[in-house]
């Protein structure tokens, strides 16, 4: 029986040319970014392991649909979606190129997970208060790259925090120290 692993990320952005100098971000092209997220992400996720990415998975998805999909088939485990704000189209629906990804569930705003019995609620953007909250849920969001600090047992999940630097993170590295 194969030991399966959960891990969390968030606002990758593959493909986002321009927020490399938005963030900044320490890459000389969005290729060295992407691959570099590909490389990262492969070298602790195995193949049966859970990954929930917190939203804004990718950038130029009408344009770059095949690249994109090219890399998602690269990224190890099962993979489920979280929408972001740069997931959706212009009507506020998953992009139709984020749709035809072979997420392991259907994407959701919001999601309420368990990892090693804690309760967790998973979303893009940041709460104040959340589901179970009072009773020791912790809370995972992303979307504020690193400008917003958690609210309690709630953190920001996404790639530009220096604990996460472009990698899936487990709970247990996620939550250490929060207690």
């Amino acid at each position: 029986m194969t030991f399966v692993k959960k891990y969390y990320i968030s606002d990758t952005h593959l493909g986002h040319e321009r927020l490399l100098s938005m963030q900044p971000r320490p890459f000389a092209s969005i290729d060295e970014h992407d691959e570099y997220i590909i490389e990262a992400w492969n070298s602790v996720v195995g193949v049966d392991d859970i990954v929930y990415h917190l939203g804004d998975f990718a950038f130029s998805l009408t344009r770059d649909a095949d690249r994109i999909r090219e890399i998602f088939s690269r990224l190890k485990g099962r993979k489920y979606l979280i929408i972001g704000n740069h997931d959706v189209d212009k009507k506020g629906g998953l992009h139709p190129a984020l749709a035809s990804l072979g997420w392991a569930a259907r994407p959701e705003h919001a999601l309420r997970v368990k990892d090693g019995g804690r309760d967790l609620w998973l979303s893009h953007y940041a709460a104040r208060s959340w589901p179970s909250q009072p009773y020791g849920a912790y809370h995972f969001y992303g979307h504020s790259h690193g400008k917003l600090p958690g609210v309690g047992l709630s953190r920001d999940v996404g790639v530009d925090m220096p604990d996460v630097f472009f990698q899936p993170r487990t709970f247990a590295e996620l939550t250490g120290g929060m207690i």
